[in-house]
């Protein structure tokens, strides 16, 4: 474990989550559309707190859960003074206990518990030179436990490397709105976590490339509709999100 490579990926995370110009304002305007100011949010895999930032300065109760102490103690510095914002230092899983956290010092965004999603990103070339080089063991919830703590979401954002089935596996009821990532590159965890969303209530579907913070399609999509638009050549280029959205109107 090495203090400089530590304090170099917190550098990097901070200048690429909150020195880019307008960044805050265009996130701001994309949450705007699912969120009001009091609305209660889950921010999952919180990391350095920039969709925190965006979503309080909405006026939303956020909920930022982050397993990395690193970052977790960054946040409570960050947000010590909002009384929108709490911390909570877990990981999300589809149960509570303790598990290994894999974590990349230099490239901290990457940090997983998914070993088999870490494997297959050491074969691909836009993951060249990441080391998972730390172990942790960490704190898990769920959502389900979440929401008996702190009341159902309006919202619940997700960035969590691979995760987000164990995390939705977690849930046993609908929100209203919902965000994961995708990798073009494994499209399996975005078809698991459709497949458990379909489960759980009537849901319709966007998504957003990279950091264009706007949705991609002019109309909510079915399930299906989704995963054929994320295999377009477009969608292919870069990872993004996907929005999903209970009882939107039918196309």
């Amino acid at each position: 474990m090495s203090r400089a490579d530590r304090l170099v990926g917190l550098l990097r995370s901070l200048a690429i989550y909150h020195a880019i110009p307008l960044r805050q304002r265009r996130l701001r305007r994309l949450y705007g559309e699912f969120v009001s100011p009091g609305s209660l949010v889950f921010d999952l895999g919180a990391h350095a707190g920039n969709r925190t930032r965006a979503l309080a300065a909405l006026g939303c109760r956020v909920v930022a859960v982050e397993p990395q102490p690193d970052f977790a103690q960054l946040l409570r510095v960050l947000f010590r003074k909002s009384s929108r914002v709490t911390v909570v230092e877990a990981a999300v899983s589809e149960t509570n206990g303790h598990l290994t956290l894999a974590v990349s010092e230099r490239t901290p965004t990457v940090t997983t518990l998914e070993a088999s999603w870490r494997e297959a990103r050491q074969r691909e070339i836009g993951f060249a030179g990441v080391e998972w080089n730390r172990r942790v063991e960490i704190e898990t919830t769920t959502l389900d436990a979440l929401i008996d703590r702190f009341g159902v979401p309006a919202f619940i954002k997700m960035d969590v490397e691979g995760s987000e089935p164990r995390v939705l596996a977690g849930l046993t009821r609908a929100v209203a709105t919902l965000s994961f990532e995708y990798l073009p590159t494994s499209l399996q965890e975005a078809h698991k976590c459709v497949a458990r969303l379909e489960t759980l209530g009537a849901y319709r579907y966007n998504f957003s490339i990279a950091e264009s913070y706007r949705l991609s399609s002019e109309r909510w999509l079915t399930a299906s509709e989704l995963m054929a638009a994320l295999e377009t050549p477009s969608a292919q280029k870069r990872a993004g999100d996907v929005y999903a959205r209970l009882n939107a109107s039918r196309p």
